[in-house]
């Protein structure tokens, strides 16, 4: 099993498939193989590794016994490690048999791989996907394999490889992979430099302009509902930044603006006391569930395509300009009939607008029918 992060970029697949394919034999052995990446600067926002020798000097993917996991050093130890060229940066990618580690777990992490093992066996089947079971998911503790297993097994290899990769795990890479300007300045979106230098400036919604004057290796991002500012030397600490928020109890911390269903999406446009208004897009013959609500009532705004929309029984079909209520306590459906996306204003008014205030009766996605718990 080839365990690689989603956000990494590996440009040289071709070098890449022959580094895995040397490591195979090794995994096929039991051992617990890593890929340590040839450094080209003193990286502090990454781990590394240290071997038990140099690697050849063409860099060749030959395995070869990790000596030790380095945690994310200070530039000084960066710079040493750099220099001395028994080290690597840790990518986090692993070569493995699911037997070996699974015995890893149970020698390491008994307890984690107990509660992974019932997630599993109680999971159900939605569509296509697999849902584990939530209690004993988030029982789970917060921890990287790193620490939970890889840097207590006796049983692990280091496979060098020599080509192009980065880890887009900050948004310094994100400026390092980005195509820039004459002056280093990246831009995402409606954005304007103006006497910029080695900065990132990114921007996701096209009612919003962002303008920066001035700034010099600084990373400006702007969301729908945040706005990210920071020395682009600490790019890093957004984990920091997200911890705070959540300590703060804002819903920037856990949510994105746009929320993602089988039938299509939707997003909060305006939140205030007992009302909410969205913006609902459905997908060509998709349809939310049949449902009801304790506490909200609706008012459905087509803007875009057809809608069919049921209330209690009734059945009616809402084209462009025009709307529909739906009361408090009604049993309602709304789909989409037609070839082409449909788009509707829902206004929500009432004392509890969560998504948790929902009762479904019928669904085409297999959803959770019982009813959920409500709040207020």
């Amino acid at each position: 099993m080839l365990v690689a992060p989603s956000d990494h970029v590996i440009p040289d697949a071709d070098q890449f498939r022959a580094a895995v394919q040397a490591a195979t034999f090794a995994a096929e052995t039991g051992q617990l193989v890593t890929f340590g990446i040839r450094p080209d600067r003193p990286e502090t926002g990454y781990g590394w590794l240290e071997l038990s020798k140099v690697p050849e000097a063409d860099f060749a993917p030959v395995p070869q016994p990790l000596k030790r996991f380095v945690e994310k050093p200070d530039l000084q130890m960066a710079q040493a490690m750099l220099e001395g060229g028994k080290h690597l940066w840790n990518a986090g990618i692993f070569l493995l048999s699911t037997s070996a580690l699974i015995a890893a777990f149970k020698s390491h992490a008994p307890k984690m791989l107990e509660e992974v093992c019932a997630a599993v066996e109680n999971a159900k089947q939605d569509l296509g996907f697999t849902r584990l079971a939530s209690e004993p998911w988030h029982a789970l503790e917060d921890i990287s394999i790193d620490y939970a297993v890889m840097e207590k097994a006796d049983n692990l290899a280091v496979v060098p490889y020599g080509g192009t990769w980065s880890d887009l795990g900050g948004w310094d890479a994100v400026w390092r992979e980005s195509d820039s300007d004459a002056d280093g300045v990246v831009t995402t979106g409606p954005t304007s430099a103006i006497d910029c230098k080695n900065s990132l400036l990114r921007a996701e919604s096209e009612c919003q302009r962002l303008v920066a004057i001035g700034l010099e290796d600084v990373i400006a991002v702007a969301m729908p509902d945040a706005v990210l500012v920071a020395h682009k030397d600490r790019a890093q600490e957004v984990k920091r930044a997200v911890s705070e928020l959540r300590k703060q109890g804002a819903a920037q911390a856990e949510t994105f603006p746009r929320d993602y269903r089988p039938w299509g999406w939707f997003e909060s446009l305006s939140t205030g006391d007992r009302f909410q208004v969205k913006r609902i897009h459905v997908h060509p013959g998709a349809a939310l569930s049949l449902q009801s609500h304790h506490h909200r009532s609706e008012h459905w705004i087509v803007v875009q395509g057809t809608a069919k929309v049921t209330v209690d029984g009734n059945e009616k079909l809402v084209t462009e300009n025009q709307s529909v209520y739906v009361p408090l306590g009604s049993v309602h459906r709304l789909e989409n009939p037609g070839k082409v996306p449909m788009v509707l204003i829902e206004v929500q008014t009432g004392s509890y607008l969560g998504e948790d205030d929902i009762i479904r009766y019928e669904d085409l996605y297999a959803r959770d029918l019982e009813t959920k718990k409500m709040v207020g």
